[in-house]
């Protein structure tokens, strides 16, 4: 009861309407000598005017609330919605200052390291890499990085510097290093020997002239090393990234900063005092998109690093698959 009393003292006319409704729609069967039509008319006009005073009471009580959403909220949603795209915009410029700022950022995955290798090829004009044999060299960035400056029509700058592969003494300081970490199988399913450690430099010599021989705007060249070092460095365009033997670990810089710069000194310096292989003589010594046994040692003869006189045919033929087909050493396992 009060519920009902509450509902109509929020809604008489409504409530008025309805009964005498009601009540003019009984009445209006009875006969006229009972209930003049006058009064059924008088009547039905009262209810038209109930039925009208509640339309407006509810038009009056409608109108702030529309009022509301049309002049508030929704007013100001283009507001807020520029002013939403403000915030988006500041935080990409600030996440952008503090990575220019940070001096090196520290990779903990496989992951992130192929992330931030992928990051640096994008549209980078020029490339350096200083480390071992440059097996992620050939396998991945050099053939990735030419294919985009291939598909884009623009110059590439490559700087290599691997082991000397005819400084024994440097080649079984590397392999005694590698085993000395792990004594099995890497990501490509091999060990690490002094004849590995040969052959892996000797396929970064033959992928270089084989990458320059196909697409003339490929600035390449190789130094050899007779020392080594434990690190591996790429540089590109936009940023460094410095690998180790553990493959979930690395190292990151962005250009400009100042370990990304003096890294690129470090570099051209140790490149400018390498053991410099001729490339310039690419045109000189062609080589077949499979090259053959007697192409790869004319190779090696002309550009005086010669192949040790104990390497057979099965020797070149592997140096050549390290050098066109080598296995990622960082990919995961095939299942």
């Amino acid at each position: 009861m009060r519920q009902a009393a509450s509902w109509a003292a929020q809604n008489a006319d409504g409530a008025i309407a309805l009964l005498l409704a009601i009540v003019v729609g009984v009445l209006g069967v009875l006969p006229n000598e009972i209930v003049p039509d006058e009064m059924l008319n008088a009547a039905t006009l009262v209810i038209l005017a109930l039925v009208a005073t509640a339309l407006l009471r509810d038009r009056a009580r409608q109108a702030p609330v529309e009022e509301t959403i049309t002049s508030g909220a929704l007013a100001e949603l283009p507001v807020r919605l520029a002013r939403l795209e403000e915030i988006e915009t500041l935080v990409g410029s600030t996440r952008k200052a503090l990575d220019s700022l940070q001096l090196v950022r520290v990779l903990g995955s496989k992951q992130e390291i192929a992330q931030s290798h992928a990051e640096a090829r994008k549209d980078t004009h020029r490339w350096s890499f200083k480390g071992g044999t440059g097996t992620y060299l050939r396998a991945v960035t050099l053939p990735l990085c030419v294919a985009a400056a291939r598909r884009d029509k623009r110059h590439l700058t490559v700087r290599v510097e691997v082991i000397d592969p005819s400084n024994l003494e440097v080649c079984e300081t590397y392999a005694h290093y590698r085993r000395s970490l792990s004594d099995a199988p890497d990501g490509t399913g091999e060990t690490w020997t002094t004849d590995r450690a040969r052959k892996e430099s000797y396929a970064t010599i033959l992928a270089a002239f084989w990458h320059r021989q196909r697409y003339g705007l490929l600035d390449i060249a190789v130094g050899l090393s007779s020392t080594m070092t434990t690190f591996r460095w790429d540089v590109s365009a936009t940023r460094l990234i410095m690998t180790v033997e553990d493959p979930n670990r690395a190292m990151t810089a962005l250009a400009g900063t100042f370990y990304y710069e003096n890294c690129d000194t470090e570099l051209r310096l140790s490149f400018e005092q390498a053991r410099r292989v001729p490339l310039e003589m690419y045109k000189k010594v062609p080589l077949s998109d499979e090259p053959t046994i007697e192409e790869v040692q004319e190779l090696f003869d002309r550009v005086g690093v010669p192949l040790p006189k104990s390497y057979n045919g099965h020797d070149v033929v592997d140096i050549a698959r390290k050098a066109l087909r080598a296995v990622d050493p960082y990919a995961e396992p095939a299942t």
